[in-house]
């Protein structure tokens, strides 16, 4: 269970885990028992900490089995017991992972995902948030970049110039996010007397995949263990002489691939119809 794999991240970083859902002790207890969970799930059998919160999914009918339960999502709360972020799951087949959230709003890395490559211009290390994954997950993929001393390269937007680019390979495994760029900042170039956005220094680039349902997920994977990740960043640099020819650095990221858990828990704790379904 991802949340579980999570545990020493979350320490690392600070934080504690509790999962709050609409099932029963009983159920919670079988879950607990049978995937080793060690971090506190708290039952809501008549949701009404889920209706406090305003989370109640209100599209589900009441004679439904599965009546009572929330919209999926994630809060941050502070040793005070304040909210300081709320993580909204746009679709429950879509889930963000802790990796995902954690390196998305702080300077977390996944050793065990790093890996380096250097050109004459730049230095850079590419990691993800999560090392393995499962159907519907949201994983982030980073690049973080060192340019070398007097070096700059274009951000998107600029005129007359190519622009620094991360181009993904297609696949049926997973869906690709946008990039997410840092803030360019202005440099004059005074030998042509030109403005232009640019990169320096250090920075990062970020983007989310989403994990393809298992249909589409499971024939991308090598020897059905593994899911391959492919990319290129293209880039031209320039220092404060001359302006490179184009490079096209690749770039590759490997998954291990671990399957939903769709066991139910026993018959006799299951949630029972309402009185009107049939």
């Amino acid at each position: 269970m991802e949340l579980q794999q999570s545990i020493e991240l979350l320490k690392q970083q600070g934080f504690g885990l509790a999962a709050i859902s609409y099932d029963s002790v009983a159920i919670l207890k079988s879950f607990a028992d049978r995937k080793n969970i060690t971090f506190p799930l708290l039952a809501d059998p008549d949701s009404k900490v889920i209706r406090a919160f305003g989370i109640l999914n209100e599209t589900v009918p009441k004679d439904s089995g599965v009546y009572g339960i929330p919209y999926p999502l994630t809060y941050m709360v502070s040793p005070e017991g304040v909210i300081v972020s709320r993580i909204v799951d746009e679709d429950f087949r879509q889930r963000y992972t802790v990796g995902d959230i954690l390196s998305g709003k702080l300077p977390v890395r996944n050793p065990a995902t790093q890996a380096e490559a250097q050109t004459k211009h730049l230095k850079l290390t590419t990691s993800a948030s999560d090392t393995v994954i499962r159907p519907g997950e949201r994983v982030r993929l980073l690049i973080d970049i060192e340019m070398k001393p007097l070096m700059h390269v274009y951000a998107p937007g600029v005129e007359g110039y190519i622009p620094i680019a991360w181009k993904m390979a297609e696949s049926a495994g997973f869906a690709v996010k946008d990039v997410e760029f840092p803030e360019s900042h202005k440099l004059h170039l005074a030998a042509i007397d030109e403005t232009v956005p640019v990169f320096q220094g250090k920075f990062t680039l970020q983007r989310e995949i989403v994990i393809g349902q298992p249909k589409a997920l499971i024939p991308a994977l090598k020897e059905g263990k593994e899911l391959a990740v492919e990319g290129t960043l293209r880039y031209q640099a320039c220092d404060d002489r001359m302006c490179y020819p184009p490079q096209n650095v690749p770039l590759k990221w490997t998954f291990k691939f671990e399957p939903l858990d769709t066991q139910r828990s026993p018959v006799q704790i299951q949630h029972k119809l309402g009185p009107s379904a049939k």
